[in-house]
C-alpha cells in the first residue's frame, strides 16, 4: 500500500479542492464539534473532490463514518477507537493510520497493524488541542532510528506546525512524508502552496 508523502489535513471541502489541484492526493477529514449530519455531509463533499482528482480520503476520527460512505481509511487519535478495532470494522482493505509521540506508542500501533503513523508534534501549533510533548529535529531523529534499531518499517509521517522550509531536513532525518494543515490552508493561495510542498517533496526525493 503506497502512503503519500504528503498529507492536507482539513475541514473544508472547498480547501481539499484547491489543494488537490495543486497536486495534493492525501486528504484527511478532521471535523470537531460538529453535528452527525453536518460531519457526514462535509465527508461525502470532500469524497467528491477527491475521488474527482484520484486523491485518497481518510477520516479522522470516525471509522463508522468511513464505513458508511466508503472512504479510503481512517485516521485514529490516542482517544479514538482500538485501530484493532477498527480493522475489524473496516475490514483487510482499508487504509488505518494512528497518532504518535512516543517510541511506545509506535511499537503499540505497529504490532496492532496500523498502515501509517502520524508522529508529532513537530512543533507547537494552533491548529489541535491538548498537543502531545513537542518532538523537534532531535525527537524525529531519535524515534527513527529506534525504529530502524527494532526493523520496523511502519511509514512515520510528521506532523504539527510544519512549513515548506522544514521538508528537506525532515526528509532527511529520515521520515517518510509529512502532514499539513495551516501551511496550506493559511497561505493566500492555497493551490500555489500546496504546489509548492509537492514540489519540494518530489525534488528531495530525487
Amino acid at each position: 500500500m503506497q502512503i503519500s508523502n504528503l498529507h492536507f489535513i482539513t475541514d473544508r471541502p472547498d480547501h481539499a479542492e484547491q489543494a488537490c489541484r495543486g497536486g495534493v492526493r492525501w486528504v484527511q477529514l478532521r471535523v470537531k464539534n460538529t453535528p452527525a449530519a453536518t460531519w457526514r455531509q462535509l465527508a461525502l463533499d470532500t469524497q467528491v473532490v477527491c475521488r474527482a482528482y484520484g486523491a485518497t480520503l481518510i477520516i479522522n476520527d470516525n471509522p463508522h463514518l468511513a464505513l458508511e460512505i466508503g472512504a479510503d481509511g481512517v485516521h485514529l487519535g490516542k482517544q479514538d477507537m482500538a485501530p484493532i478495532d477498527a480493522r475489524i470494522l473496516l475490514g483487510p482493505d482499508k487504509i488505518i493510520g494512528g497518532t504518535a509521540n512516543t517510541f511506545a506508542d509506535i511499537e503499540q500501533h505497529a504490532k496492532a497493524g496500523v498502515d501509517y503513523l502520524g508522529v508529532g508534534p513537530f512543533r507547537f501549533t494552533t491548529t489541535k488541542e491538548n498537543l502531545s510533548p513537542i518532538l523537534g529535529l532531535a525527537g524525529y531523529a531519535a524515534l527513527v532510528e529506534q525504529c530502524q534499531g527494532a526493523g520496523l518499517t511502519i511509514p512515520i509521517i510528521g506532523i504539527g506546525g510544519i512549513t515548506l522550509a522544514d521538508v528537506t531536513t525532515l526528509q532527511v532525518i529520515g521520515l517518510d512524508g509529512i502532514a499539513v494543515s495551516g501551511a496550506i490552508a493559511q497561505a493566500p493561495d492555497l493551490t500555489r502552496a500546496a504546489a509548492e510542498f509537492v514540489d519540494h517533496l518530489q525534488e528531495q526525493a530525487r
